[in-house]
């Protein structure tokens, strides 16, 4: 199986390893000293058991990639807009497009039926632009649990997880889907394909839609988020928002609330993705953790104070921090 990673970073970076090692043809898009690093060294991928170094085809231009079976996306979410064009390069009639990344995805409203049935979310995809450079009838939607990190340029560490849920936008059980959920337990990795992938794209985010907004404007790590209460209320509050929003488009929460938090606390010292991308001064992933959830409550009809007065907090302060676009 051809298999094209774009954004061969932390997860990406990890999964190259893992896929290469299972016997996929592996081609890394990445760009700067990791994919230098990675041409002349190979890709190497750390973890609790030891080490190890492969060799795959690295490119910087999609065009020397060519046509894929598989092309997974792990890049940041706000990033894929101004990379559409180039992923679409590696994409034929026939090749499925794997989303490995956070929030609420581009393509939600493809394979439902009722009111929203071919809506578009301007938030994670102005003016519907992705839904005509990437068919959403070729995606398969991921839920990524994997934490790593780049540690050095060509170098991924993994540090705890294994498992990408995988789901069929309309809920079926494809050829394709039973394919790429075989080539990751192939490679020693979780690959449970749900029948209701929007459920558990919805858990992950709705922590994250509360947990990294919170961190951002404050500096608090996870621990303290979720330990003292005044913050912990705020996450709640903005966490029984976003669930009336999903409730309404359909989706069922497997766990409560509160159970959601505390698998957050035992996390402990963390500082989130957000936090950490704006100490960095990279571009943060606001829209599709709750800029695109504050959307969903406009669309639906669901008033949504609590998280609209934190999005604006968060908005700005990644402004003025060259974060978000003025």
């Amino acid at each position: 199986m051809r298999v094209a990673i774009f954004g061969a970073g932390a997860i990406g970076g990890m999964l190259a390893v893992k896929l290469a090692q299972a016997g996929a043809d592996v081609t890394c898009i990445a760009r700067g000293p990791h994919l230098a690093a990675m041409q002349s060294q190979g890709l190497t991928l750390k973890d609790p058991t030891g080490s190890v170094t492969v060799k795959v085809r690295c490119v910087a231009d999609t065009a020397q990639a060519g046509e894929q079976d598989v092309v997974i996306v792990a890049v940041k979410a706000n990033g894929l807009p101004a990379a559409a064009p180039a992923i679409a390069a590696m994409m034929g009639a026939d090749t499925s497009l794997l989303t490995a990344i956070n929030g609420v995805p581009y393509w939600y409203f493809h394979g439902l039926t009722g009111p929203w049935a071919n809506q578009h979310i301007d938030s994670v995809d102005p003016g519907g632009k992705l839904l005509n450079i990437l068919p959403p009838q070729q995606v398969i939607g991921c839920v990524v649990y994997p934490a790593a990190e780049v540690i050095a340029p060509g170098v991924i560490e993994h540090t705890y997880g294994d498992r990408f849920s995988l789901g069929e936008p309309d809920g079926s059980r494809s050829a394709r889907i039973e394919a790429l959920s075989r080539l990751f337990i192939a490679a020693g990795l979780k690959a449970p394909i749900r029948p209701r992938i929007r459920d558990e794209i919805w858990v992950k985010l709705w922590g994250n839609l509360a947990f990294n907004p919170i961190s951002a404007l404050t500096g608090a790590t996870l621990d303290r988020i979720t330990g003292r209460e005044d913050l912990r209320a705020l996450c709640r509050q903005m966490m029984q928002e976003a669930q009336s929003v999903a409730e309404s488009l359909g989706v069922r929460f497997a766990i409560a609330l509160e159970k959601r938090i505390d698998g957050a606390a035992e996390v402990g010292v963390h500082k989130t993705s957000m936090l950490q991308d704006l100490e960095r001064g990279r571009p943060m992933e606001i829209d599709a953790l709750l800029g695109s959830v504050v959307e969903l409550g406009g669309i639906t009809g669901h008033a949504m104070p609590i998280c609209t007065s934190v999005l604006t907090l968060l908005r700005e302060r990644a402004r003025l921090a060259g974060c978000y676009p003025a």
